[in-house]
């Protein structure tokens, strides 16, 4: 079984100190569950109620959940169980109270007057009310955006990493598979996003699923020119083309993959868009390596649009790894026009050739790991479209 070292785990919080003392940081509050079990490792399905881990430019990590939590808390991570506090439960869901009320007089103890501390600010589960809550207790403390700073030292992953998302890939294919054979005329949506998700639980005899950061998404015919869509009860009919989005997850890993399947025969529209994105994907897939700037990457797949007098404003693709609800992205790297990065060896991206016309969609997608000499694909699925029924 892999396994996260404590060496590691102690390279991970040394990596996050660096950039706090560049950012000039005397502490940081961690609330993204990805950036715990990051951390920590901490992992439980309680991260609609507030938590925070307090990580202290030197000196010991404190994490602070609701009581109830703490024990899985001492179950899943490293941290000793004196350094997991729990708050009460009266302070769950109150309108004129928050958790963080207790927490933020907890960490004032810790953190003298002048102090500079990072939050983030965009993480899903860290509402406006906890912001708060933590500048009526901390006064005469700052409290500054960190922009993602776990999230950026995520960018790029650890061999150990590596070979968990390899294992990620193994559930991703299981999906995929599971949502080929089981789309067809007359099939229920739902049917098929329930077959699926059993693939992506059940995993190989090898590799066990875990649960997905997003649900199977399926936009189907003319709602396929539409992004995000999930299911209904409708049934599928001949000619509809089925854009199938779906991610296999191993302790917490996850691998994205996307295609597009036709029941019948595709229309002309389809099959000059399904020729363009082939094209500017193999030209992706080709520039991709270390050392290459993202934008170089973008300017790939535009130029390989134009040729075919196509355009995609969305951005490409965006970095991925360690994913929870409600998403599976890192929220750093986007592969578009303009962004900074320079691609270096073990970051991972989902690449997303995603292509919603009007009336019909057309979608493949690649999730990506770097390399000295070019790119390494987590799975093997034919970039085209996969047709059934002609």
């Amino acid at each position: 079984m892999i396994e996260i070292t404590a060496e590691e785990y102690a390279r991970r919080l040394a990596a996050v100190r660096t950039r706090m003392t560049e950012a000039g940081l005397d502490a940081l509050l961690v609330s993204d569950p990805a950036n715990l079990y990051y951390l920590i490792g901490y992992n439980a399905w309680s991260f609609y109620t507030p938590q925070v881990l307090f990580v202290p430019a030197s000196g010991e990590l404190v994490f602070h959940t609701r009581a109830m939590d703490a024990p899985g808390a001492t179950r899943t991570s490293w941290l000793p169980a004196e350094h997991i506090l729990g708050y009460p439960e009266s302070l769950v869901h109150r309108p004129t109270e928050h958790p963080f009320d207790v927490v933020g007089d907890q960490l004032a103890e810790q953190l003298p007057k002048g102090s500079v501390i990072g939050i983030e600010a965009d993480a899903h589960f860290f509402s406006p009310k906890a912001y708060l809550a933590l500048q009526r207790a901390l006064p005469g403390r700052e409290l500054v955006d960190s922009q993602e700073l776990v999230n950026w030292v995520r960018v790029v992953k650890s061999d150990t990493e590596i070979a968990l998302m390899r294992l990620a890939a193994r559930a991703t294919t299981a999906a995929m598979t599971a949502a080929i054979d089981s789309i067809d005329v007359g099939v229920r949506q739902n049917d098929v996003a329930a077959r699926i998700s059993q693939a992506q639980i059940t995993g190989t005899d090898e590799v066990w699923g875990d649960y997905p950061a997003i649900v199977p998404m399926l936009p189907t015919g003319a709602a396929a020119d539409t992004p995000h869509l999930t299911w209904t009860a409708q049934r599928f009919v001949d000619d509809d083309a089925v854009v199938v989005e779906l991610a296999g997850a191993h302790r917490r890993y996850h691998v994205p993959l996307a295609r597009t399947i036709m029941l019948g025969t595709p229309s002309d529209e389809l099959r000059r868009t399904e020729a363009a994105v082939a094209e500017g994907l193999a030209d992706v897939l080709d520039t991709i390596a270390d050392g290459v700037p993202v934008d170089t990457v973008a300017q790939a797949w535009t130029a390989a649009l134009n040729r075919h007098r196509l355009s995609k404003e969305s951005r490409l693709g965006y970095s991925v790894g360690i994913g929870y609800p409600p998403d599976w992205g890192e929220r750093t790297v986007s592969i578009r026009s303009g962004d900074p990065t320079v691609l270096r060896t073990n970051m991972t991206f989902h690449i997303i050739c995603g292509m919603w016309m009007t009336g019909y969609g057309y979608e493949v997608s690649e999730t990506v790991r770097v390399t000295g000499t070019g790119v390494e694909c987590f799975t093997e699925f034919p970039r085209q479209l996969l047709t059934k029924g002609t």
